[in-house]
């Protein structure tokens, strides 16, 4: 049991604070559009991970983990990534961000939160990073476990509550400071989110295509 809580607490740890593309996009979203958008977006990376913890634990519990090792599999899904973050990151110079554009942003935005579920999900799916760190969870706990499938979903289901939590926090906090924030550096803090997407989406790219 102790071993069990222990590799949970490094798992969420993992989770809530790799400063991945769904990291800055959620610090990005609480301080542009307050918290209750950027629950929705902390929902959506959280489901992501939910639905890439119970694929990986379904092969492994079939002996066929082996099939997201294959090179194939893990350029394709690194290129089809790289451009879904590289076009992310895009969005985030479209235009100056003031604070009269956040409050027509989060009037428009409201009545739409499948749209920021649905991007927090992609977002987080089409990172192969990810979908490494669940082969690597999976497989470690489903010995603890012995494969047993009822026992990794209910610790799976567990970890990923305690990090959801932990990403609402997070954008609880961002959604706080932002009122002491300038027009200048809520713009600035919107290029920098952007230009971090692009460039973990241009290393994907280059990583598992141009450097082989």
């Amino acid at each position: 049991m102790g071993s069990l809580i222990y590799q949970g607490i490094i798992i969420i740890i993992i989770l809530t604070f790799s400063f991945g593309p769904a990291f800055f996009a959620l610090i990005n979203t609480g301080i542009k559009y307050g918290y209750k958008t950027g629950s929705f977006l902390a929902f959506g990376v959280i489901s992501s991970d939910f639905f890439l913890c119970m694929l990986v634990c379904f092969l492994v519990y079939l002996g066929m983990a082996n099939l997201l090792h294959s090179e194939k599999t893990q350029t394709f899904f690194s290129i089809v990534g790289g451009i879904v973050l590289i076009v992310f990151g895009a969005f985030y110079f479209k235009k100056p961000i003031s604070k009269s554009d956040v409050t027509l942003d989060i009037q428009s935005m409201a009545p739409r939160p499948h749209v920021m579920i649905l991007k927090g999900f992609f977002l987080n799916i089409f990172n192969p990073t990810v979908w490494l760190l669940w082969l690597a969870n999976v497989t470690a706990i489903s010995k603890t476990l012995e494969y047993s499938m009822i026992k990794m979903v209910i610790f799976f289901s567990i970890v990923l509550g305690s990090a959801l939590f932990i990403e609402l926090s997070k954008v609880y906090l961002a959604h706080k400071i932002k009122h002491y924030l300038t027009d200048k550096i809520m713009t600035t803090v919107n290029h920098l989110t952007g230009i971090a997407l692009i460039i973990f989406g241009m290393l994907l790219i280059y990583n598992n295509y141009f450097d082989r």
